[in-house]
């Protein structure tokens, strides 16, 4: 690991020598920068190079601090980093395998099984996907298990139910019954989940947010002010930008 001294800034950076590149470049992440150099190169080459590259290295560092600061993203997909799930933070271990599949498990945290023939620079996006499936699969089926029950006890028979990107709200009841779920609030406790699922079951019965709806759904849920809010004080924080990773910034020679 090596120092570039910009003022009283010190920024540490990977070096990496490279048989196959044709320059010299710098790769900027959040949280890691990597000076990538030929095999040809001795020290006094790289510290010239990456003197020539101050100012650039200062502003994208700049630049990506300002980008990733406007919102919540899960910086990095690397055992370590921590995932948004059920309304806590569960660690991420990433795990090389020589098979051909990519498999993820849950217990106390994702744990990533990523095949070797993912190559390091495109990890990153592709856990990143590859969780986000998951976390739309587990979320649709904890959907189907939530109405099934409230169905059978109540009598509540929606026409459809289908969990979605939402671009607003995170539910909605359309007249005819079909019933719709935003996949993000799988980042909100299973509780939370289970209001906004009978909060839209009810509106099959009760169509306003009057004094009857909100009765009708203390007989539904007794404790669904809980969950109410919670979600009216976090909801600005669950947004599927959580898995938008910031892009790396790169500079050549």
């Amino acid at each position: 690991m090596g120092i570039v001294r910009i003022g009283q800034t010190e920024i540490t950076y990977d070096l990496r020598r490279s048989s196959t590149a044709s320059e010299r470049r710098i790769t900027v992440t959040p949280g890691h920068v990597e000076v990538v150099a030929l095999t040809s190169d001795d020290e006094a080459e790289i510290d010239a190079f990456l003197t020539r590259k101050r100012q650039w290295l200062f502003n994208a560092l700049r630049e990506l601090e300002t980008t990733t600061a406007k919102r919540a993203v899960v910086l990095r997909f690397m055992t370590g980093s921590k995932i948004p799930y059920r309304g806590r933070m569960a660690r991420l271990t990433v795990h090389r395998h020589g098979g051909p599949h990519i498999e993820i498990s849950y217990r106390n945290g994702f744990l990533v099984d990523l095949p070797s023939w993912v190559g390091e620079e495109d990890q990153d996006a592709v856990v990143s996907s590859e969780i986000k499936l998951w976390l739309k699969r587990r979320v649709r089926r904890d959907v189907l298990e939530i109405a099934s029950s409230y169905g059978r006890r109540f009598g509540l028979k929606p026409r459809s139910i289908r969990v979605a990107d939402m671009k607003t709200g995170w539910g909605a009841c359309g007249p005819a019954g079909s019933i719709l779920i935003n996949w993000t609030l799988v980042f909100a406790p299973k509780a939370v989940l289970e209001y906004v699922v009978v909060h839209e079951l009810a509106h099959l019965s009760v169509r306003s947010h009057g004094p009857d709806f909100w009765m009708y759904m203390a007989k539904l849920m007794p404790d669904f002010a809980r969950s109410k809010g919670w979600l009216d004080q976090n909801q600005g924080s669950m947004n599927a930008d959580l898995f938008t990773s910031t892009r790396p910034i790169i500079d050549a020679t």
